[in-house]
């Protein structure tokens, strides 16, 4: 794999969803991405960045030795990684919204299951046995933990362990494995990472310029833009009740005297609850629309 040295580079994972979604963002983003989904790398035409394809658990080290400036990965397999590594040089820079999952300790149905109490003296596998390890460690268990690199939930199952810890998004494999979700041993997310490796003040430029276009793709995720008409006395209710909103634009309405035109960025999710609810406290001409680029 050869490195061009005048280029940023970010690592993300080869396939899957992760992968699908971390190019959807990056497109989102304003980059024209080469087709290169079966190979290692893909050039971006309009960028000076080349993508890096690897498997999920390579993404830290590549960031952490400067191979690449940045990566996309699960918060899980990285912290399992940091545990390991602790002197890595990386600094996580967003929560970039998708991939969101949690590690669980997982029993079968019959078990009955009262915490981590319940699980002094045994065996759990897992494939993330450093995070499985903190976890025991922080409530005082002592159990052992056996690694297993997949399948993880045939092993009560098979007798390898009663228990296991994996990642759980809608918990239907455990279902269908018998096996009950229970404590969180993590919160996890995809999330934007880069080195702490010293690189060039060019480098370092172009690293700025494409964090500023994910911010501004990010921010507008669950932003949405509002447009209302209100009387004056309403205004101060209204403006509280924008969710997320910093102070809203307000501009009198050509014509009729005591009302206003208010407009805001909301950085939170907008419900049809939340329209009700400024419905009922004045406004009117109620208008919510979605962003599409937005530069912080």
């Amino acid at each position: 794999m050869l490195v061009d040295k005048d280029r940023l580079h970010i690592a993300i994972q080869k396939s899957g969803r992760l992968a699908d979604l971390s190019r959807d963002l990056l497109r989102d983003a304003g980059l024209r991405i080469q087709n290169g989904k079966n190979s290692l790398t893909a050039r971006v035409d309009n960028f000076p960045i080349d993508l890096m394809f690897v498997r999920d658990d390579d993404i830290p080290t590549f960031v952490a030795d400067g191979v690449c400036e940045f990566g996309m990965v699960g918060r899980n397999v990285l912290e399992e990684f940091a545990l390991d590594q602790p002197e890595a040089r990386f600094e996580i820079l967003a929560s970039l919204g998708f991939g969101r999952c949690a590690l669980r300790i997982a029993a079968p149905e019959r078990t009955d299951y009262r915490g981590p109490e319940t699980l002094r003296g045994s065996r759990i596998a897992t494939s993330y046995p450093r995070l499985v390890r903190r976890f025991l460690d922080g409530h005082g268990i002592e159990a052992s933990v056996v690694k297993m690199n997949g399948a993880v939930e045939l092993a009560p199952r098979l007798g390898i362990a009663p228990f296991i810890c994996d990642l759980v998004s809608t918990g239907a494999t455990l279902e269908a494995n018998g096996l009950v979700p229970t404590d969180i041993v993590l919160e996890s997310e995809a999330v934007l990472v880069r080195t702490l490796r010293p690189v060039t003040l060019e480098k370092a430029e172009l690293g700025e310029n494409l964090l500023r276009r994910l911010e501004g793709v990010l921010a507008t995720q669950e932003s949405k833009y509002i447009m209302l008409n209100a009387p004056e006395e309403a205004l101060a209710r209204i403006a509280e009740l924008l969710p997320g909103a910093e102070a809203p634009t307000v501009v009198p309405l050509a014509g009729t005297p005591g009302h206003y035109a208010v407009h805001a960025v909301c950085k939170e999710s907008v419900f049809w609850e939340t329209l009700q609810t400024l419905k009922a406290a004045g406004a009117s001409a109620i208008l919510v629309m979605p962003i599409e680029k937005m530069m912080m």
